[in-house]
């Protein structure tokens, strides 16, 4: 039973990442714009960089295949965005300031969740419902 609620979060958590990672290939351009605004140092590069670490990352914790370590490429995501992408310490406008704090710290819960995951994945003996082993399995004992 245990290995099916495992498998539903990882769906749950997964579909975010998913959508955003095709919407950073598919919308390159839009998202390099916003990028571009927020100071990015080679914006489309970076979009399209990102959209390939989320994509992948998501696809490992959906699927199973080698889960721990997609956890970490979507910390490798979440915090940098979070940073470089929604400063709501630098933002004058009550309601941008407010919407940009929320996005920050939506980013810094998810990398928080995305932590836990890995080390669950990478603890865990038997997670049931994946295709691989944990790559870093053993690596923190």
């Amino acid at each position: 039973m245990m290995e099916w609620l495992v498998l539903v979060g990882r769906l749950l958590f997964g579909v975010l990442f998913v959508a955003s990672g095709v919407g950073h290939l598919t919308q390159t351009q839009m998202m390099a714009g916003y990028a571009q605004s927020k100071g990015v140092p080679l914006a489309r590069a970076s979009v399209l960089g990102t959209g390939v670490l989320i994509l992948a990352g998501a696809l490992m914790v959906l699927l199973g295949v080698w889960a721990d370590l997609g956890a970490l490429l979507l910390v490798l995501f979440l915090v940098p965005t979070a940073v470089l992408m929604h400063g709501f310490w630098s933002v004058t406008d009550p309601q941008s300031k407010q919407m940009e704090q929320t996005q920050f710290l939506k980013d810094l819960a998810l990398a928080g969740a995305a932590l836990m995951l890995f080390a669950f994945f990478a603890t865990t003996a038997d997670l049931g419902l994946t295709l691989t082993d944990p790559l870093l399995d053993g690596l923190f004992e």
